[in-house]
């Protein structure tokens, strides 16, 4: 099944943010809440806010706080390198579903062994995000799936028309940030993904 994650920019006010998701969670597998700025409190406070929207629990990812992930009982949890390491949380919270963003083999390899459930792995192409570094590609990705056993998630300057590309490599799914969330019509963006990765791939 591929999937399509959707995470937040960190530049949007939570009113924007939640009014988009609930647009277009119908179209996506998980929606990341990636605010590194905010605090426990104001994660919580947007957790609630989408689950009051009609976001369903299971679709949202909290980015670092595991607290947060575990209190809501929401899909999972995203690691960045400076979180903690998956290992120590799976064996307290088994349940929870964890993924770690990686930049390179070794960390996907290293992460895989400590139980993490998926990674996310980029950027692929040119991206605003990552301006001045260098694309890692798709044969980057290639490699990468064929190294690990756990789904791999493309990240990074990927827009529809990339999209065939990306799962041609044996990916398990792709994220996208502003691309959709700060389109002009995110609902359209995000229908565009849901057309290229085909419907026959959706189960919900």
């Amino acid at each position: 099944m591929k999937e399509l994650h959707l995470i937040s920019t960190g530049k949007q006010s939570i009113e924007t943010f939640v009014h988009i998701s609930s647009l277009i969670h119908s179209y996506a597998h998980f929606i990341h809440i990636r605010e590194k700025h905010r605090s426990a409190k104001e994660i919580g406070m947007i957790v609630e806010k989408l689950l009051e929207a009609n976001v369903p629990a299971k679709k949202i990812i909290v980015n670092d706080r595991v607290d947060v992930a575990v209190v809501y009982g929401v899909g999972g949890v995203q690691l960045a390198h400076h979180s903690l390491p998956p290992k120590r949380i799976k064996e307290t919270f088994p349940f929870l579903r964890v993924g770690c963003s990686v930049h390179t083999f070794e960390e996907a390899k290293r992460v895989e062994k400590e139980g993490a459930d998926y990674v996310i792995f980029g950027h692929i192409y040119e991206t605003n995000c990552k301006e001045g570094r260098k694309p890692r590609g798709l044969s980057s990705l290639r490699q990468l799936t064929s190294h690990v056993r756990i789904p791999v998630i493309a990240i990074g300057g990927i827009k529809p028309f990339h999209v065939r590309d990306v799962f041609m490599t044996g990916t398990t799914g792709i994220a996208v940030m502003s691309t959709v969330f700060e389109a002009n019509d995110p609902l359209h963006m995000v229908q565009l993904y849901w057309k290229q990765m085909g419907e026959n791939t959706w189960t919900f």
